[in-house]
């Protein structure tokens, strides 16, 4: 016979026996994973990572991102290298480093039409530039323009004067007269625009678009990718709502980048306005069909071409596309 006191029994063993049942469940809640992100502080890099503090992405795939600021790719490489670095960014120039089997890039983020190759006035043509002074950051999309204006006027790296510089110094040896030309990128070129007004500009992105696309790349250390699938894909998975949330949001991207940078919203709109920006759907698409393939190979071509890289590995090698379809 059921009485009160029995159903209370009953009800109360139910109860345990649900908690005792949803114990294992908090006891085994993943703990949010610490990963350490380099970004080039420039808006089509910085810019992921700031929407995604601004959006709380990280929070929604359980990480804790470890930003760190650098001038260029090749750095945020080498400290993948030396274990010290997660993830980061690179522009086009430093795409030989994965190429080589340095990093593996895990998702393409945008094309960019910011570099110029420039010369002091009186410059007329890059056939001037020969034997001359050309300040470059090495390793980067300046590197880039620099090589593929002097292929259009049939010269090569070797028919200037290489000067190795960090973008900074870039623009403080143009505007001081100390080199002749410089293969280097808005918003920068226009902050030596207004000391050197009548600068000459022999080169550009557009020139050679679309056989050579500038593309961003986020790259990842490859012990990551090997070891731990899935908070590559957990990272991947940030970077994708980052770029949907930036290609709908432009004007508050820049507010946020900006913020994070320190570089004034005016400076960094018209940079944020050349560039195509791409939905994840979209490059989804890309990678399904080929396209990105396409465009590392282009770069694998040039590299070899420059002499920078003797035998680069296939795009599918060092391109994670099914790590970016699956995230």
């Amino acid at each position: 016979m059921l009485t009160r006191r029995t159903l209370l029994a009953a009800g109360t063993a139910a109860l345990a026996g649900t908690a005792a049942l949803a114990l294992p469940r908090v006891a085994h809640a993943a703990a949010p994973k610490s990963v350490r992100v380099g970004y080039i502080g420039d808006f089509p890099n910085a810019s992921l990572f700031a929407v995604a503090n601004d959006q709380k992405l990280w929070e929604s795939e359980g990480l804790v991102p470890d930003l760190k600021v650098f001038t260029n790719g090749p750095i945020q490489v080498q400290a993948m290298g030396a274990g010290s670095l997660d993830f980061g960014t690179i522009g086009p120039g430093a795409l030989w480093l994965p190429a080589s089997g340095r990093a593996k890039v895990v998702a393409i983020d945008d094309v960019g039409f910011s570099d110029r190759l420039i010369a002091q006035p009186g410059i007329a043509s890059i056939a001037d530039l020969k034997g001359r002074r050309v300040g470059v950051p090495q390793g980067t999309s300046g590197d880039m323009i620099l090589r593929l204006g002097l292929a259009k006027a049939g010269l090569t790296i070797k028919d200037v004067q290489v000067v190795p510089m960090d973008p900074s110094t870039v623009v403080a040896a143009f505007s001081s007269g100390q080199i002749d030309g410089a293969g280097i990128w808005n918003p920068l070129v226009d902050v030596i625009r207004r000391r050197v007004p009548d600068l000459k500009e022999l080169a550009a992105n557009r020139d050679f678009y679309p056989d050579v696309s500038f593309v961003n790349a986020v790259v990842a250390r490859n012990e990551v990718v090997s070891g731990d699938p899935d908070l590559a894909r957990s990272f991947v998975r940030v970077v994708k709502k980052a770029i949907d949330y930036r290609a709908e949001n432009l004007d508050r991207s820049v507010e946020l980048t900006s913020a994070l940078i320190h570089v004034p919203v005016d400076v960094l709109m018209p940079v944020a306005k050349s560039r195509l920006l791409l939905t994840g759907a979209q490059l989804d698409a890309f990678t399904r069909d080929g396209t990105v393939d396409r465009w590392l190979g282009r770069f694998n071509a040039m590299f070899k071409e420059f002499g920078t890289v003797a035998d680069p590995l296939q795009p599918s090698e060092y391109y994670d596309g099914k790590l970016f379809l699956s995230a």
